[in-house]
């Protein structure tokens, strides 16, 4: 169990946390929610001990791990994709060099029954025990089929870090926790950069993952899907349901709705008394009854309400300066990363006042695109850029978009001009976007994903632009402040270049579609609705996974149709195979239970004194062990391989 005790963690005339309490249990699967700036990330880097806190603790056993997914990395850029991912085996490195150092240590002592014997035998059998856990004979599959479930090729495992978009770097330093398997998971925003076949293998590792996870996101269907527990911050404190997400949104506003009602009873209750106090205070014959009451107000504890803030940013782009009729325009557009292809010979036409929206899944080139298009990569064929075109580009990750030592008032005044250098002026823009004068005065380095986010939008409106090209914006953003950002771009009346996975934030917000797949771009007049119908899905999560519209209905009714065709002939086959497959996996069952016996047997001989006073038998035993650990692994696989099927 991990505790966290009293934290509290105060800014300049603000505390953002106060005397938070609560324990992490070992099958948690909990939720951390709250409005951007809550303190949700800055919870997460205590627990993980990255950050102290003005005042508590956080209690981890000695013998638990820890792996954190954050919203920002610092990534290997030398290693490859496999390489990185291997890296995550350092602790079974260390568990072998261990077990072999020990071993070499029991050799020399005469003294079965000293202290110190026993020490090394019980910590040798800790490490075997580990270093069971972790499967270390299979390190090389447990790394293939992680790195698959989250999207990547076997043609993409010898390419280098460096060569990913910041979404698929992201994707590799996740397959290294997941190796790891630490006893808490903590995971800042880990859906921003999957796609939703990735999404829905991370659900289901999480469902069935053996430790703790605690999670911060805005995606509510993989909160709901995953957690049985949720934090809410508010106000600095927290509120711990035993709930999923919307549950959880359920009982909240009971409890707002009592809290709000027990204040103004609480609050009628105390206006009743002063008005008595007021108006008998000079009476003789009451004098009595006021004293008491002026005691009873006294002792009263205010109830304080939890009023949830409902802020939220409101601007608007400047005006567009005119640009050329033709903003973009590209001939046989090729982007190679050494043999590996990304898109080829892409031919395309961006006109003045179009708002386009770039669609597909993860890996399919639309971020390498736009940076093509913004000259931040090398590419092959003619790409011109039109007349009087100026661009504001917001990237898809911002960690180096900014320098994390400066504050937000220093990073906005250094790239302000014009009418934007009056220092009230960049205070009242930094207001808008939800910045309050102490905000102002905070390193870059201490702001959330949110805020960031925020900064970068701000630093949108510094100048004119005729084009803006928005690289997944809404990923760090709460529902209040995406709503706003889509108003502000229905009214900009320059050029739109948007890539986003949100159909809810694109939805009458474009009118042209660029589809990345295949190493190709389709495009499509219209409106993002237009693209879904023609596609026949309803909705990106069905688009994305290729589901028509007729596919979805087909499986909600459990293919009926279809099973009512199958023949006798068929049914009595798939009858027969089904028997053999459950005869299978009862004999593998059998294997491996005969296998755990004998492994157990092993352990206890292991751990008895005198074990090895003969070392060739000790040698032999443990070979042994490890021989059979291998083969009961080896069998455990081909079990989940065959129960899948069941």
């Amino acid at each position: 169990m991990f505790s966290v005790s009293n934290i509290s963690v105060y800014y300049p005339g603000q505390e953002l946390l106060s005397a938070v309490s609560f324990n992490i249990n070992a099958k948690d699967r909990l939720g951390l929610v709250g409005r951007n700036g809550s303190g949700k990330t800055t919870l997460l880097n205590i627990i993980a001990g990255l950050k102290k806190p003005d005042t508590g603790s956080v209690s981890i056993p000695t013998e638990k791990t820890l792996g954190y997914l954050k919203q920002e990395m610092d990534f290997e850029l030398q290693h490859t994709v496999f390489e990185r991912a291997m890296t995550a085996f350092s602790e079974i490195n260390q568990l072998e060099a261990d077990i072999n150092r020990i071993n070499a240590l029991l050799i020399k002592f005469d003294d079965h029954n000293s202290n110190e014997y026993l020490r090394l035998i019980n910590s040798l059998h800790d490490k075997h025990e580990r270093l069971n856990y972790l499967e270390a004979a299979n390190r090389d599959s447990h790394v293939e089929k992680i790195l698959k479930g989250l999207g990547f090729k076997t043609s993409d495992f010898n390419r280098k870090i460096a060569e990913l978009s910041g979404g698929w770097q992201m994707r590799v330093e996740l397959t290294k926790i997941l190796l790891l398997k630490p006893d808490l998971i903590l995971l800042d925003e880990p859906t921003n950069h999957l796609d939703i076949e990735s999404i829905l293998w991370f659900e289901d590792y999480l469902r069935n993952y053996p430790g703790a996870v605690v999670l911060i996101s805005h995606d509510k269907q993989f909160l709901d899907n995953i957690c049985n527990r949720t934090i809410e911050i508010i106000n600095g404190k927290i509120y711990d349901y035993k709930l999923n997400y919307s549950r959880f949104l359920e009982l909240r506003e009971e409890r707002l709705e009592t809290q709000k009602n027990a204040a103004k009873n609480q609050q009628r209750f105390i206006e009743q008394q002063e008005r008595f106090i007021e108006r008998f205070r000079a009476k003789n014959t009451k004098a009595k009854q006021v004293r008491s009451k002026l005691k009873k107000l006294e002792k009263i504890e205010k109830i304080e309400f939890d009023e949830v803030d409902t802020s939220s940013l409101s601007f608007r782009f400047s005006k567009a300066p005119q640009s050329g009729t033709i903003v973009f325009e590209g001939k046989n557009i090729s982007k190679f990363y050494d043999s590996l292809c990304v898109f080829k010979d892409i031919d395309f036409e961006v006109e003045r006042g179009e708002s386009i929206a770039f669609v597909g899944k993860n890996g399919e080139g639309k971020t390498t695109f736009v940076k093509v298009l913004m000259k931040l990569l090398s590419h092959e064929g003619q790409l011109k850029q039109g007349y009087n075109t100026s661009i504001g580009y917001y990237a898809q990750i911002q960690e180096n978009s900014f320098d994390d030592e400066l504050t937000v008032l220093e990073t906005i005044s250094m790239q302000a001009s014009g009418e934007w250098s009056n220092i009230t002026r960049i205070r009242t823009l930094l207001g808008v976007f939800l910045f309050s004068e102490d905000d102002v005065d905070k390193k870059v380095k201490v702001l959330s994903g949110g805020e960031k986010s925020r900064l970068a939008l701000a630093q949108l409106l510094l100048k004119p632009y005729n084009v803006l090209i928005l690289d997944e914006p809404t990923n760090h953003l709460d529902i209040p402040s995406k709503e706003i950002l889509k108003n502000a771009l229905k009214e900009f009346s320059g050029t739109i270049i948007l890539v986003s996975h949100d159909r809810d934030f694109l939805k009458g917000l474009t009118t042209k579609t660029y589809e990345f797949t295949n190493r190709k771009v389709k495009i499509y007049p219209g409106s993002i609705e237009d693209f879904l119908a023609v596609h026949q899905v309803d909705t990106f999560r069905d688009f994305e996974l290729g589901l028509s519209q007729k596919a979805v209905k087909t499986q909600k009714t459990g293919l009926v149709n279809s099973e009512q065709k199958i023949n006798y002939s068929e049914r009595k086959e798939a009858e027969k195979d089904q028997r053999k497959l459950k005869n299978a996996i009862s004999k593998l069952e059998s294997k491996i239970e005969q296998i755990d016996k004998l492994l157990k047997e092993l352990e206890k001989k292991m751990q008895e004194a005198d074990f090895y006073k003969d070392m060739a038998f000790a040698k032999s035993t443990i070979e042994g062990y490890e021989k059979l650990k291998n083969e009961n692994n080896l069998l455990m696989e081909e079990w989940e391989k065959l129960s899948f099927q069941e």
